[in-house]
């Protein structure tokens, strides 16, 4: 018999084939191991692939057909500026000789035009995006940039209807906005999706691309719960489908025509479409919308601490058990947390009994409570957990701390052990010098940076930097805990003994 393999044939004898099958019998074997499965007899039996029954698309054009007329293109204007017509020696050449008027030279000017001309003429600034009808009287959803500084706002139907609109309100926090057009009328509208994103999954998007307006492109969510460093509650989904200028504000939709998100971002080192959209996801949306529609603004909860997340060496300094919770660097002045007694080092565990990965869960939890809510904060300080009681202001009262200035310096010292020369100052103690190779260079702290706390006391002078290192050493930990004000503003840096 022959059994056929990728490379050829392999031939057995008649009589060697029923020797073999003879002898798997006798040792009463139904199958053995050949090539990757296994044959009973001289057939080939392989073992079973992998197989996902999902039933895929075979195109998009059924859910494109639904959803089209509910987007629509977002045209703003904003306030009447003085914009200057282009120098006309920063003209290129080939258009310095065109007559006043010719549609090229007035391209230019539109395009190009230098504010240093004294050709200026009043002029207000245009712009373009997307958006998406949410009921069927009008109220429409866009990106807060889309809107922002505008003072008219048109909106362009599928089919080319256009209308005027107002803004409800804007959160410039979430990059979401609220339109509403009243018109005698009922607009076909999409609903949010009620169950999240999944990666992998197909993902439409429509918008108004350069201002082509009804652009459909298609792809999959690429990842979930992306920080693009936008803002304290950045929770993108990613999306490859091709996604440009003029596409923000516009849906990106599921195979259900649900809105799964609102597109907002682009990475783009070349300007262009690379296939990494950002989309906000429709469970923030739907929050964020819903106050607009109420109100016209966003009121989120204010706690009012600087945090930082707690690293593994932190967590060791402290005595934690695991790397969570926030840790504060330092209360406001004035804010709610201050006047409740948190602390700079208290690390933050828990809002009312739910737990705290890090700052941004933190962040997005208090942005969930109402200004003047009660809040019990479970906290981690001087090796044990405590509650504290909170009432939460509101975000708008956020005052910016003023940073701290080196005063001057005295009575230089070693901290050999850190790697660290310091001085005296009169508002801490300063680093004067940093060695290259040591756990401090290491861990960031430079030369002029002020350390204000050790091991959770405030230190004044180098003897109590050093007397607190000296104990922390002792007690055998790694690692000393220090909060330090630099030009980047206060932190936690746990820094760990050299080793001898």
């Amino acid at each position: 018999m022959s059994l056929g393999t990728p490379t050829g044939q392999l031939k057995i004898s008649k009589h060697r084939g029923n020797a073999l099958r003879a002898g798997v019998a006798a040792l009463g074997i139904s199958g053995i191991v050949a090539a990757g499965g296994y044959f009973t007899g001289t057939s080939p039996v392989l073992a079973a692939p992998v197989r996902v029954e999902s039933a895929s698309p075979l195109n998009f054009a059924d859910v494109v057909e639904q959803v089209q007329p509910a987007v629509v293109s977002v045209k703003v204007r904003g306030k009447l500026q003085t914009v200057a017509a282009p120098a006309e020696h920063d003209m290129p050449r080939e258009f310095r000789d065109l007559p006043e008027g010719h549609p090229m030279r007035r391209f230019f000017e539109r395009r190009f035009g230098d504010q240093g001309n004294e050709r200026a003429a009043p002029r207000r600034a245009e712009s373009q995006g997307s958006g998406f009808f949410i009921s069927e009287d009008g109220l429409l959803v866009t990106n807060e940039h889309v809107v922002n500084g505008a003072e008219e706002f048109t909106i362009v139907l599928d089919d080319g209807t256009e209308f005027s609109a107002k803004l409800i309100g804007a959160d410039k926090r979430t990059d979401l906005a609220l339109l509403k057009v009243d018109a005698d009328r009922e607009f076909k509208y999409v609903s949010f999706a009620e169950q999240p994103s999944r990666v992998g999954e197909w993902v439409v998007a429509v918008g108004n691309p350069f201002g082509l307006g009804g652009t459909v492109t298609a792809g999959i969510v690429s990842a979930n719960g992306r920080d693009i460093g936008a803002g304290p509650y950045d929770d993108f989904i990613q999306i490859d489908a091709p996604v440009n200028r003029g596409n923000s504000g516009g849906p990106a939709f599921n195979m259900r025509g649900e809105v799964i998100g609102v597109n907002a971002a682009i990475f783009s080192p070349s300007g262009g479409n690379v296939g990494i959209a950002f989309a906000i996801p429709a469970s923030t949306a739907k929050v964020v919308i819903a106050d607009l529609q109420d109100d016209g603004a966003v009121e989120r909860g204010w706690l009012g601490v600087q945090i930082q997340p707690v690293s593994d060496e932190i967590a060791e300094s402290l005595g934690l058990e695991l790397a969570e919770g926030a840790l504060v660097t330092q209360p406001q002045d004035n804010s709610p947390a201050g006047k409740a007694g948190i602390r700079a080092g208290d690390t933050i565990l828990a809002v009312d009994g739910t737990r705290i990965e890090g700052p941004k869960e933190l962040a997005r939890l208090i942005a969930s409570y109402a200004p003047d809510a009660k809040a019990s904060l479970t906290i981690w300080r001087n090796g044990k957990e405590q509650d504290i009681s909170v009432t939460l202001g509101s975000l708008n009262e956020l005052d910016r701390r003023a940073g701290a200035e080196p005063g001057s310096m005295v009575k230089p010292a070693s901290a050999a052990t850190l790697g660290l020369t310091l001085e005296s100052a009169e508002n801490g103690v300063v680093i004067s010098e940093v060695d290259a190779d040591s756990p401090a260079a290491e861990k960031g702290l430079v030369r002029g940076d002020v350390i204000l706390n050790v091991d959770g006391e405030p230190v004044t002078s180098v003897e109590d930097v050093t007397s607190k290192v000296e104990m922390v050493k002792k007690d055998g930990r790694k690692a000393v805990l220090m909060q330090v004000q630099s030009e980047r503003g206060v932190r936690f840096v746990a820094v760990p003994f050299a080793k001898a």
